[in-house]
């Protein structure tokens, strides 16, 4: 992957990946959370992916994060509290499948971070709350016992 960045002044960068490009505007929206967004992002593309895959939709997605940081430069997240909000056909446990396989498999942005910050997810499914406030295995994609649980997706994720 490569990819470019260009001032243009009055804190506005022009950012080029291999596909697009898009102004990155610093007075509106900082690096740090374009960051977060990306982190978010990128686990609501396999959620949306992954349920495709199977035949399903999801329908009425958002996700927010919460994020704490350090308190000295450079400020670093100490953690995030990712929480989902969708409808879908499929059951909870698939729904909550669906998620764990990202955070804990797929998603590269959460799994660059998850040795250094804590990470929590909250999964409200069809107006239920399935998961509330949970932690993710932490550790460069290490898992507790070393039991990998099958995710479905070739991939391993804890239930």
């Amino acid at each position: 992957m490569e990819i470019n960045l260009e001032y243009l002044g009055d804190n506005k960068f022009n950012a080029k990946t291999a596909k697009s490009s898009f102004i990155l505007d610093a007075k509106e929206i900082t690096p740090v959370e374009y960051f977060a967004i990306g982190i978010i992002g990128c686990t609501g593309v396999d959620l949306v992916t992954f349920a495709d895959k199977d035949g399903y939709l999801v329908n009425n997605y958002s996700v927010k994060a919460q994020i704490q940081r350090q308190l000295d430069v450079p400020y670093k997240f100490k953690s995030l509290h990712v929480i989902y909000k969708f409808d879908g056909s499929f059951d909870d446990i698939k729904a909550k499948r669906y998620i764990l396989a990202s955070l804990e498999s797929y998603c590269t942005t959460i799994n660059s971070i998850r040795d250094s910050v804590e990470v929590f997810y909250t999964i409200i499914y069809n107006g239920k709350t399935i998961a509330n406030k949970e932690s993710i295995i932490s550790g460069g994609g290490s898992n507790s016992g070393g039991i990998i649980l099958d995710d479905g997706f070739g991939g391993a994720c804890c239930s």
